[in-house]
């Protein structure tokens, strides 16, 4: 079992500063998610339909749970993708060879 040492790292999300450990491997990650974070929160805060920094963070949460759902429902089965996309192409053929 390898242990990685944790190094910490300064972010900052609408206007307060934390500092969070993680791998040296894992920081470039780390910082990427603080900005999506940051930029999310930043974009609910000034639509001003949002008051508080709390719910501000949930429904940043919310939003980026949300994407990151509908993102892996489109992935999850690439074998099922790419089996319905050989059925169409099976049926076109199939079509074509039948009416020449």
């Amino acid at each position: 079992m390898s242990t990685k040492k944790l190094h910490p790292v300064s972010i900052n999300i609408l206007g307060k500063d934390y500092r969070v450990a993680c791998s040296e491997d894992e920081q470039e990650s780390l910082l990427q998610a603080a900005q999506a974070l940051d930029s999310q929160m930043r974009e609910i805060r000034d639509s001003g339909t949002v008051n508080g920094a709390d719910r501000i963070a949930v429904m940043a949460a919310l939003n980026l749970t949300h994407e990151l759902r509908q993102a892996q429902s489109k992935n999850t089965s690439p074998s099922g993708y790419i089996s319905n996309q050989l059925a169409n192409l099976r049926h076109k053929i199939e079509n074509v060879l039948e009416n020449p």
